[in-house]
């Protein structure tokens, strides 16, 4: 829920406002790539109508919050492109080959869902660089970043919950993945709880 929050947050910022400024497109086409990756499976293994409907809401909302800013004749204008130049594709590589080398069953599916956590790990990156960048953040954007980082620092407390109650629950891949994702939201947290006390606006060091 706190994931789709998030996402809900982003999709008004940039639907009713018609602005995305502050949001990093090579972030967004980074979730895109991790959910079209990870979501392979959505026809062909049948879980639960709940893990279904996710499924098509994080495929539905990543594709269209990127056409949104690539194409929308209104969003795309507010679009910092001079400021969002993390060269994003250099993740993409190491990320796959890692996945080659590291997983748990070498078969296309498998290999796709852990190149998908991998990416996932490091998506925020260009997000966070232009946040430094920009230092100017406004509520909305600021409170996706934060929601976005909540979501993997509570999957963190979920794990430990499940390695205690359910035998055989070591999935050390995702385990990893997820702890060096939260590790890179840690300085946005910071600031982020410093101006929530203080009653400030949230600004990132440069």
């Amino acid at each position: 829920m706190t994931h789709l929050a998030s996402v809900l947050v982003l999709l008004l910022k940039i639907h009713t406002i018609k602005s995305c400024a502050g949001v990093s497109l090579k972030t967004q086409e980074l979730y895109a790539v991790v959910f079209a990756t990870r979501y392979l499976d959505i026809f062909t293994d049948f879980i639960s109508l709940y893990n279904t409907i996710m499924k098509f809401i994080y495929l539905g909302s990543s594709f269209s919050i990127v056409w949104y800013i690539r194409h929308h004749k209104i969003v795309r204008r507010s679009y910092d492109k001079d400021q969002d130049t993390f060269r994003h594709h250099f993740l993409i590589l190491p990320c796959l080959v890692l996945a080659l080398f590291i997983n748990v069953k070498f078969t296309f599916k498998e290999v796709m869902w852990t190149f998908s956590l991998f990416l996932e790990a490091v998506a925020i990156l260009p997000q966070l660089v232009l946040l430094q960048r920009t230092r100017n953040i406004d509520n909305l954007t600021g409170q996706y970043v934060f929601l976005l980082g909540a979501y993997r620092a509570l999957y963190i407390l979920n794990w430990i919950y499940r390695y205690f109650t359910e035998p055989h629950y070591v999935h050390w891949i995702p385990w990893i993945a997820g702890l060096l994702q939260t590790l890179l939201f840690a300085d946005f947290f910071y600031y982020y709880f410093l101006s929530w006390k203080n009653n400030k606006k949230l600004q990132l060091p440069g």
